[in-house]
């Protein structure tokens, strides 16, 4: 199976650091991935996208022109990229500062609250975590504890003190789907 994602917000949510977590723990599994990032004018601040694919199989491309499944952090990112889903993929919104609902009846659509659910474990800047955890459960493109392996593997030295954080962010996301999907059925 080839999982293909697109995760756009400002520079500084981490948007780059959700694409390289899923690669690398696609590499730990021994998978296929590419990840493949992309600035806008500034680092901090403007745009920044990264397209990322998972595939049990060779990748011929890192360039998604309509990704599968989008995570968008903030409003320009959703205004941007909500068209590019492609039809029958689904749309993760950070409902916590995009206040658009999709319109589109042949996309599925996940409202987050990342940013909300980060300020209340601690730091808003784990909003990408949540979101991480979020696109985890929903889809498996990877196992649950290779991102948690990888944090432990990445976090260390003077950033072990935020490990748990990004743990509970993680695991929190994922509570988001898991409860969506008890309310549905």
């Amino acid at each position: 199976m080839t999982y293909e994602l697109l995760c756009a917000g400002f520079g500084g949510q981490g948007v780059m650091l959700m694409g390289q977590l899923l690669a690398y723990a696609a590499t730990i599994e021994g998978k296929e991935t590419t990840f493949f990032q992309s600035y806008g004018p500034e680092m901090r601040g403007g745009t920044a996208n990264c397209q990322v694919v998972i595939s049990n199989t060779p990748i011929s491309s890192p360039v998604l022109s309509s990704p599968q499944v989008v995570i968008v952090m903030n409003r320009p990112s959703f205004e941007k990229y909500e068209p590019m889903v492609h039809s029958g993929g689904i749309l993760f919104v950070n409902s916590s500062l995009i206040d658009l609902v999709s319109q589109r009846a042949d996309i599925e659509t996940h409202y987050i609250p990342a940013s909300q659910i980060a300020q209340e474990i601690g730091n808003t800047l784990v909003a990408n975590l949540v979101m991480t955890g979020a696109y985890v459960e929903r889809l498996h493109p990877i196992a649950s504890e290779s991102i948690e392996a990888v944090l432990k593997k990445t976090l260390t030295g003077r950033k072990e003190q935020y490990l748990a954080l990004n743990l509970e962010a993680f695991k929190r996301g994922a509570a988001v789907i898991t409860k969506t999907k008890e309310q549905t059925t």
